[in-house]
């Protein structure tokens, strides 16, 4: 297999990692009234560990979980939720979401503070969008002694979706030392090798019935690499990239490639028994396997996926109207800070009006690639030569040594949002700086 990792085209993903950040306070809605609170989720930050290698004992991790042990949560569009979230882990930590699109964010840099070790706090967030969301804390590496697993969140969409199993497959990279200890990410890696996991196991196996149509909701969980899964010998159908519906495209190659963070929702008609592969880009390894037992017996016969629902975002961008900005990645531009040394006092990259189209260049530097990820808003990529976009909403980009990317999006969320920035690299700093809608 050899996916165009870096390579997008109006049929082939790059994406990534997460959209809106933190939890959004209680609004009131226009008559004045609070709304009820529909859902509520338990959040706890802890020690786990992971058998990761046969031969040794587990290894210890950090991890982002539900309360109730299960290694998602199951929300639906327009919950209205109470988030109790509990920190025993021994740094300040806060939830960082990503695709959570909800006004009056409370960023944990910007605005309301981590939970200090043994802390409970409880806040307000509300689910305007359905998709495939990811929660972790990634913003706070600086701080953390193990890698931490990040908790997937997937909100329903109000109408039913008609597929036979919904899957979440979790891929995680990690960086074992010959020890069986793991290297956090921006920590140099020295001797340590990669080993990738599939839902924390290092040979996933999926059971389904030939026949069956598969929503398999793809999350990149790894901190620094653009990964490519591949079910060989199926057609990937993508329906939805970062949380937001596109139009419906098949695979390159049958390989869906994601940015770190990035998650992207494929249909697949179980046939037969299949490979799971995966790409680094450096070369191809198994790491799981699709298992048909039986045939699904159909009245009628399927039919091809129709687009999912629309989240209501713009039909169209003004991008002769827009403002636009160039935006050097990285350690280029000096006002780019490692999240622990981020200040409140900082310049903002650029503000805008509320309804504004807003146009960045995203110009990488580096010798090697960069990923981008844009709290707050999804944005469209621009075709080369800004007359038309790709056919999906994405909320983060990786972006190829020395290129630049032009993205666009509609500044709709008031308030005061981050830009991420990391190099693909292990050991590369997590860089920050912020945008504020006004």
């Amino acid at each position: 297999m050899t996916p165009g990792i870096f390579e997008p085209n109006r049929r082939e993903l790059l994406a990534g990692l997460g959209a809106a950040l933190g939890a959004s306070t209680a609004g009131l809605m226009a008559g004045g009234a609070t709304p009820a609170v529909t859902a509520q989720i338990a959040l706890q930050a802890r020690a786990a560990s992971l058998a990761l290698k046969p031969d040794r004992p587990p290894t210890p991790i950090w991890e982002l979980a539900a309360a109730s042990h299960l290694r998602d949560v199951r929300l639906k569009r327009g919950d209205r939720c109470e988030l109790v979230f509990r920190n025993d882990l021994p740094v300040p930590l806060a939830p960082v979401w990503y695709g959570l699109n909800s006004g009056a964010p409370t960023d944990p840099l910007r605005g309301r503070a981590p939970a200090p070790p043994n802390a409970v706090e409880t806040s307000i967030i509300s689910m305007l969008n359905a998709g495939t969301l990811l929660a972790d804390f990634r913003l706070f590496e600086d701080d953390q002694k193990q890698p931490v697993r990040p908790l997937p969140v997937i909100v329903a969409e109000s109408s039913p979706v008609t597929v036979d199993s919904d899957v979440v497959l979790l891929i995680e990279e990690w960086r074992l030392r010959q020890d069986g200890t793991a290297v956090p990410p921006g920590q140099a890696p020295k001797d340590a090798r990669p080993l990738y996991t599939i839902n924390g196991q290092t040979s996933f196996e999926l059971s389904a019935m030939g026949n069956q149509r598969l929503r398999l909701r793809l999350i990149n969980g790894s901190q620094r690499t653009v990964l490519a899964i591949k079910l060989e010998g199926h057609d990937v159908r993508v329906m939805a990239l970062d949380g937001q519906p596109a139009e419906p495209f098949s695979a390159r190659n049958g390989a869906v490639v994601l940015a770190p963070g990035a998650r992207a929702d494929a249909f697949v008609d179980a046939a037969t028994s299949a490979a799971l592969l995966l790409h680094d880009g450096k070369e191809a390894r198994q790491v799981g396997r699709l298992k048909i037992s039986g045939q699904l017996e159909r009245r009628v016969p399927l039919m091809p996926a129709q687009p999912l629902p629309p989240n209501d975002l713009p039909e169209k961008l003004d991008l002769k109207g827009a403002l636009r900005f160039d935006v050097a990645l990285g350690a280029a531009d000096i006002d780019w800070a490692r999240p622990a040394n981020f200040s409140t006092a900082s310049a903002p990259i650029f503000r805008a009006r509320t309804g504004r189209t807003v146009v960045l260049a995203l110009k990488n530097p580096a010798p090697i690639a960069t990923v981008f990820h844009l709290h707050g808003h999804p944005f469209r990529l621009l075709d080369k030569l800004d007359d038309g976009w790709k056919p999906y909403w994405l909320d983060t980009l990786a972006i190829e040594p020395g290129q630049t990317q032009r993205i666009a999006f509609a500044a709709t969320a008031p308030g005061q949002w981050l830009i991420e920035s990391v190099a693909t690299d292990w050991a590369a700093p997590r860089l920050v700086r912020w945008y504020g809608v006004e």
